[in-house]
């Protein structure tokens, strides 16, 4: 499958996410409900069992936007302490998974943003030209999955997040720009300008 290809699927699979994610939540409500009444009655059994049934997806969301496995280990702990803390917050209207996601991905900006020392993710003025949809050329290129990973990784920090949001965790440009407190046009700027880059870094020389 080429790169392009590939982008499209995955912006259509986040798309039909989206469009179902009411039908999935309340399936997954259910299936989790007891065990989540339990840790609101601070069960350790409980939150030990959810713990290991969101580890892994949590772990990849944090690690997408840090890119370091020791700082996404971190965040995993603090983040299920967090949510255990204030899991009486969590109403139910929607999955526990995108609740306790948010927890996550909120503290891995967080920590991002403490390692770097920089706010680099904050409101700013884009001019006219840069606010337009960057014209990429995506000519057909074969990759397989392991060397777009690692194309992934090396992108700058701003587009790998937005670029990460989108596709693998299944935000729309609304949220993303919510979450990184941004404008909608710059959310779709650099999500366009982290494929362009991609595409640079896996095309031959």
């Amino acid at each position: 499958m080429s790169f392009k290809r590939k982008v499209v699927t995955s912006e259509k699979k986040s798309s039909h996410r989206n469009k179902t994610d009411s039908a999935l939540d309340k399936k997954v409500a259910d299936i989790h409900q007891d065990l989540i009444d339990a840790c609101k009655a601070n069960s350790s059994k409980a939150q030990c069992e959810i713990y290991k049934l969101y580890y892994k997806a949590m772990y990849n969301t944090s690690i997408r936007i840090l890119n370091n496995a020791a700082d996404a280990e971190d965040v995993m702990q603090e983040s299920f302490l967090d949510a255990f803390r204030k899991i009486d917050q969590y109403s139910g209207s929607g999955s526990f998974g995108g609740w306790l996601k948010r927890i996550v991905v909120n503290k891995s900006l967080d920590a991002l943003k403490r390692a770097k020392d920089t706010s680099y993710i904050e409101e700013f003025e884009i001019d006219v030209a840069e606010s337009r949809e960057e014209i990429v050329y995506e000519e057909d290129i074969t990759n397989s999955t392991e060397k777009i990973k690692s194309a992934v990784k090396i992108l700058p920090d701003e587009y790998r997040i937005v670029l990460s949001l989108f596709l693998f965790e299944g935000y729309d440009h609304e949220e993303i720009s919510s979450i990184l407190k941004i404008s909608n046009a710059s959310s779709r700027t650099k999500y366009s300008r982290a494929k362009s880059k991609l595409l640079k870094i896996l095309s031959p020389n």
